[in-house]
C-alpha cells in the first residue's frame, strides 16, 4: 500500500505541475519575415532596384491575449520605415464570448475597418513537432483553397486558442504561421506571462466607416475588380481571410 500512495503522490505532483506550467493570459511578440523578391515575383515588378538588397522585410508585432481576447497589432516605434508600402500592418481584435472580430487593415496607408464574427477554420493536426523557443509545437494544416495552403504550429502549454493575424481554432496558441511558400513566415521570438490591460486591447477606429468582410470584398471588387493589380490587391489584404 505504501508504494501505491507514493505513486499516486507524484502523480498529483505531476499533474499540478503540468497545470502550473500552463500559460492563460500574456504578451506575445512575432517577427514576421517577408520574402519580397517573391512578394513582387511578377515580371513588371522586377524593375524594382531594392531587390538587390533588401530581398526580405522583418515586421514585429505584438499578440496581447487572456481566456476571453485577444488582439494581434504591430508594434508602433518611432524608426522609420522606408520600405513599409511593401508590407501590411493589420491589427486584429477578437473576443471567443462574443465571437465578434474587428479589424484594422492598412492599403496604401490608409486604415479600413472591419467588423464581423470569427473566422471557423478546418484545420487537420499532424504528427510533425518542432520546438519554437521553449515550447514544444505541433504542426496543422488550413487548406484555404485549392491553390492556397496554410501551416500553423501550435502549442498546448499556452492555453487560449490565438495567433498572428487573428487565426485561431486550434488546441493551443499559434507561435509560428507560414504560407505553403514560405514567402511569409510568422515566429514567436518571445512570451511573456502578464495580465493585460483595458487599453491593450483597444483598436482606436476614429469613427470610421466599419464594413462587414462581405462589403468590403464586394466595393473593392467594384472599385478596382478590372484594374491589372486588382488581383494582388485582394490577395495582399485578405490572405489571411
Amino acid at each position: 500500500m505504501g508504494g501505491i500512495k507514493i505513486a499516486f503522490f507524484f502523480i498529483v505532483l505531476l499533474i499540478n505541475g503540468i497545470t502550473f506550467s500552463q500559460i492563460k493570459t500574456g504578451k506575445i511578440v512575432f517577427e514576421r519575415r517577408t520574402n519580397l523578391e517573391k512578394r513582387f515575383k511578377d515580371e513588371d515588378s522586377r524593375w524594382f532596384e531594392f531587390l538587390e538588397t533588401n530581398k526580405f522585410k522583418i515586421d514585429i508585432f505584438e499578440l496581447y491575449f487572456n481566456d476571453t481576447c485577444s488582439i494581434f497589432k504591430p508594434l508602433i516605434t518611432d524608426e522609420i520605415d522606408q520600405l513599409s508600402w511593401t508590407t501590411t500592418q493589420n491589427a486584429v481584435y477578437q473576443n471567443s464570448n462574443t465571437n465578434m472580430r474587428l479589424m484594422k487593415l492598412n492599403m496604401w496607408g490608409q486604415d479600413i475597418f472591419v467588423s464581423d464574427t470569427m473566422t471557423t477554420r478546418q484545420w487537420k493536426i499532424t504528427e510533425n513537432k518542432r520546438v519554437i523557443g521553449k515550447y514544444e509545437c505541433r504542426k496543422a494544416i488550413w487548406q484555404k483553397n485549392d491553390s492556397t495552403r496554410i501551416y500553423a504550429w501550435y502549442s498546448p502549454e499556452i492555453i487560449p486558442t490565438v495567433g498572428p493575424e487573428g487565426f485561431s481554432g486550434l488546441p493551443g496558441a499559434i507561435l509560428g504561421l507560414a504560407t505553403e511558400d514560405g514567402g511569409i513566415i510568422y515566429f514567436a521570438k518571445s512570451v511573456e506571462i502578464l495580465e493585460p490591460t483595458k487599453e491593450d486591447f483597444v483598436i482606436e477606429t476614429k469613427r470610421k466607416k466599419l464594413y462587414s468582410y462581405t462589403e468590403l470584398k464586394v466595393k473593392l471588387e467594384e472599385d478596382y475588380g478590372k484594374e491589372k493589380w486588382g488581383k494582388d490587391l485582394f490577395e495582399n489584404l485578405f490572405r489571411w481571410l
